[in-house]
């Protein structure tokens, strides 16, 4: 057998604040769209902080918190008052769907008090549910290229006047920021109410005529010109809409205590926006780290490694991306069922490209079956692909809530297999690693210990359906003569290395191992 001892990766500076600088930083992803819209998430995120930071959770990715165009029930990306955190009668309820203000800010406070560090979701692509149409000239354009127009100018009734009437107050003016968005604020929008169905299936977008209008640059260039998403699309070359979001990210920040953003559907917002956005809120808020990280959809590295450096332009570290070609690996792995190259499985991936720029995921609220991103990694390979994002250097890692507890039609529960993993993560997956994608099978990397955490941990994966694998994988000289045991209970008999600290693990056919030294920390979370 081929013994192959290979470093892979550098170690994660992680920008999200020196409180995860003695421990492995781990992200929860806290919703799905399907979670309980009963208006007690916010407190079931305030009652539950102490436990999830006892698995190794550091910080809880929230759900969007402001009022969207469906009240009660939006998840939060029909965006409609982002000034109102569930405070506010709008839209039929004072709630979001996920609480009210005041609890959304005791369930921060408790997250903070349990170590564990709050990121907000925020879309600031576009705005749905305005108050008033107005009338505004447009030019229809090509769904599928932007660029091209077609018909003539036209007159709209367009639905762009956001005047916010729950937030009015006694003077007239609005609570928090007067700000009103109207049809200049935007770039288009994909209904006129004077025209309504049109004649044109399929082709009703609008592009604003006017001064200064047309689409946004240094945006993706799929369908020509990717600006246009949804809803009243923002115009982020406007010089008081780049000013009133500003404000408004200092002032989100500062009455939420938030330690950082992650950021919507960026491939369709001006890459230059953020590093002016952020360096404003930082600066303002005095948060110099609070970290961001971006959805920017596209699982081509070369593309994505272009917009990382765009955002990422200076010495400053401005802007983690989540690993989307990581994602379809994991997708292509699973669907294959044994048919992949393992070896690969990291080979033009953000992580393997940029690993202190990597925000690594499995699945989230938009992948699964029917989401608007539908890529589902299927759910045999979840149990890897985990080992894969938790166990490695580089990369920031991402649990979703909807794999740890599963979603009723859509994901298995894997709950009991991610505390095992997350367990492994917070004490054993520290120092040098020894990478072993030497197989298009059964693949593998240990991971030594370092001064504060000794133990170290190896991990073996095995896509074969119907073979058993194993390997010889150095675990370090630290680790001779000593036994391991398998977290995973795939495998029941320990693993001695020998006097030069090499192993010879095992995984069972379509399974991963994650082994630990025999009485360490690991292991007592049964």
């Amino acid at each position: 057998m081929k013994m192959q001892r290979l470093f892979f990766g550098a170690a994660l500076a992680l920008t999200a604040g020196a409180s995860l600088a003695q421990t492995n930083g781990t992200m929860l992803q806290y919703f799905d769209w399907d979670s309980n819209g009963d208006g007690q998430h916010w407190n079931r995120v305030k009652n539950n902080s102490a436990s999830w930071a006892g698995k190794g959770v550091t910080a809880f990715w929230l759900p969007p918190a402001y009022k969207g165009n469906s009240g009660a029930t939006d998840v939060g990306y029909g965006v409609y008052d982002i000034y109102d955190l569930g405070e506010f009668n709008q839209k039929g309820s004072v709630r979001t769907r996920w609480g009210t203000k005041d609890e959304y800010i005791a369930a921060i406070d408790a997250a903070h008090a349990a170590g564990i560090q709050v990121y907000a979701d925020i879309v600031l692509n576009h705005r749905i549910g305005a108050d008033a149409t107005e009338s505004a000239t447009a030019v229809r354009v090509d769904p599928n290229n932007r660029n091209a127009e077609f018909g003539g100018d036209i007159g709209i009734q367009s639905w762009t006047a956001f005047n916010f009437p729950g937030r009015v107050q006694a003077n007239g003016t609005l609570k928090y920021n007067n700000f009103k968005w109207s049809w200049y604020h935007f770039d288009g929008v994909d209904w006129a109410q004077n025209l309504g169905a049109d004649g044109c299936s399929g082709c009703r977008i609008y592009k604003f005529r006017g001064t200064g209008k047309g689409w946004d640059p240094e945006v993706s260039n799929e369908k020509g010109n990717y600006d246009y998403l949804m809803g009243a699309d923002v115009d982020f070359q406007h010089p008081d809409v780049r000013s009133h979001l500003k404000d408004w990210g200092v002032w989100y920040t500062n009455t939420a205590k938030l330690d950082g953003f992650r950021i919507d559907a960026t491939k369709h917002i001006m890459s230059s926006y953020f590093n002016e956005w952020l360096y404003h809120v930082r600066t303002a808020t005095g948060k110099p780290n609070a970290f961001a990280v971006s959805e920017y959809w596209d699982a081509d590295i070369n593309r994505l490694n272009t917009y990382v450096n765009s955002v990422n332009g200076t010495a400053n570290d401005k802007m983690s991306s989540f690993d989307v070609p990581l994602h379809a690996k994991f997708q292509q792995a699973g669907n294959a069922w044994g048919g992949f190259d393992m070896g690969s499985l990291l080979t033009n991936t953000l992580v393997s490209w940029q690993p202190t720029k990597a925000a690594t995921f499995v699945d989230n609220h938009d992948t699964l079956d029917g989401r608007a991103l539908s890529s589902k990694v299927l759910d045999w390979f979840k149990p890897m692909a985990y080992a894969t994002i938790l166990l490695r250097q580089g990369g920031y890692p991402t649990v979703f809530l909807g794999d740890y507890e599963g979603v009723p039609g859509k994901v298995a529960n894997h709950g009991w297999m991610l505390d095992q993993l997350m367990k492994a993560r917070k004490f054993h997956a520290y120092g040098a690693q020894n990478d072993y994608f030497d197989h298009s099978d059964v693949v593998g990397w240990t991971r030594e210990g370092d001064a504060q955490h000794w133990y170290g941990v190896a991990v073996l994966m095995n896509d074969n359906q119907n073979t058993a694998g194993a390997k010889w994988m150095y675990v370090g000289g630290a680790h001779a003569n000593q036994c391991f045991t398998d977290v995973t209970n795939a495998v029941a008999a320990q693993v001695c290395a020998n006097a030069s600290g090499w192993g010879y693990f095992q995984a069972p056919a379509g399974k991963v191992t994650v082994w630990v030294r025999a009485g360490k920390y690991g292991l007592n979370i049964n």
